[in-house]
């Protein structure tokens, strides 16, 4: 019989996060009404005029055929005069954007396109998943640099560094942070490129929450640091900002050898995204800044609900300025269960399904990520649940 010891799947850790998940499947096959703060899968639908737009290209026979793996030009340079307007950044279509099927797609082949078996990637702890995955999956070495309270990043980043031998080929970003919720301004970026170019290294950044920022805030782009293009490309979705998650439509922008290299290999293994929903993404980035607007505000209100319920409930938050989470220290009397045991808690007794902190990396642990994906009633729903398993439990078990 041939061996099943594949070499990049043997290479992939438990996926901690499939522990919850499971239980709250189980939970509620038996019947049970659990509110689901888990997963950051935007729960309502895109604007009206985008579903017009798609079913109107979907009448086109000329719109199903193949693609092409970089995608269509008109969306390159939809994607290059967005950022032209946001960051006052211009980008060439045809060598400086490249359109991906969602920003997981996209960071992860542009890993394996970087990378040799052994090269070493920073990587935020805690971070997003796939950020710390592709490079496995890629056959690279991971080298953890703690972020978070009471973190010095720099110095962190530093140490991780020179400590490292070979030293580090790439460093992987994002922020706004997932699951952290920390926000950066411009001077920490041009920071990150001075140091990414005093030690000769490449950079990746995760943008996917430039949308969904609050009181005040604005989200930097990495492009406007000074030098930038030289050395660092920038991943975007429309998943979050458009209510698009399941159409799959990211894009990688910044220096021309980076977006070469995954278009190389992207040619080999797709041919693209559904040209409609191409065309429909054209029209979202075409739009005005109305849309996104209006769902970072529905953002905002879930982001008050349930930080303001939390706090009268005993479980002091605080409120973040930037994307869709709440990432939330484990009450005093509960931290020593750790955060995969507290999730169970709160799944059992408040039938509330969150996410364990450890699952983003073991600087995590301390924390659980609840996803703003519900509305009101459901978001007050899970606070009086919470409410009553604090009170009800010691942390004891």
């Amino acid at each position: 019989m041939p061996s099943d010891d594949f070499y990049r799947v043997s290479r992939l850790p438990p996926y901690v996060l499939s522990e919850v998940v499971a239980l709250k499947n189980a939970a509620r096959k038996a019947g049970e009404d659990i509110v689901d703060l888990g997963m950051g899968n935007p729960d309502d639908r895109p604007p009206d005029f985008l579903i017009q737009h798609l079913h109107k290209a979907i009448d086109n026979p000329r719109n199903h055929r193949y693609s092409v793996s970089r995608g269509i030009y008109k969306l390159r340079l939809a994607i290059s005069d967005w950022y032209n307007r946001r960051y006052d950044i211009k980008l060439d279509p045809d060598k400086e954007a490249i359109v991906t099927i969602g920003a997981k797609e996209g960071i992860s082949h542009l890993m394996l396109a970087m990378l040799a078996p052994g090269d070493k990637v920073l990587v935020p702890d805690p971070t997003y998943p796939i950020h710390t995955y592709s490079v496995i999956i890629a056959g690279g070495d991971v080298v953890s640099v703690p972020i978070g309270p009471g973190q010095d990043f720099f110095e962190n980043l530093k140490q991780a560094t020179e400590k490292s031998w070979p030293r580090p080929k790439v460093m992987m970003l994002c922020f706004p942070s997932n699951p952290t919720t920390q926000v950066v301004d411009r001077a920490f970026f041009q920071k990150v490129i001075d140091f990414a170019a005093e030690y000769d290294m490449w950079v990746i950044h995760d943008l996917a929450y430039a949308d969904l920022c609050f009181d005040g805030y604005e989200a930097p782009s990495i492009l406007q640091a000074k030098g930038a293009r030289e050395r660092a490309v920038e991943v975007f979705s429309m998943s979050k900002s458009y209510n698009m998650p399941g159409w799959r439509v990211g894009f990688v922008v910044g220096n021309e050898k980076l977006v070469n290299a995954l278009a190389r290999l992207k040619g080999y293994f797709d041919y693209g995204i559904f040209q409609p929903i191409q065309i429909t993404a054209i029209h979202a980035l075409n739009s005005s800044s109305e849309t996104p607007e209006k769902i970072c505000d529905t953002y905002r209100q879930r982001r008050d609900w349930l930080c303001t319920g939390l706090n009268r409930a005993g479980w002091p938050v605080e409120p973040p300025k930037a994307t869709m989470f709440v990432w939330a220290p484990i009450p005093e009397e509960f931290k020593k269960m750790g955060s995969m045991e507290f999730s169970k808690l709160l799944l059992r007794e408040a039938k509330v399904a969150v996410s364990p902190g450890v699952g983003f990396g073991a600087n995590g642990e301390g924390f659980v990520r609840f996803a703003l994906i519900e509305n009101r009633h459901r978001i007050n729903q899970a606070v009086r649940g919470i409410k009553k398993a604090l009170q009800g439990g010691s942390g004891d078990e």
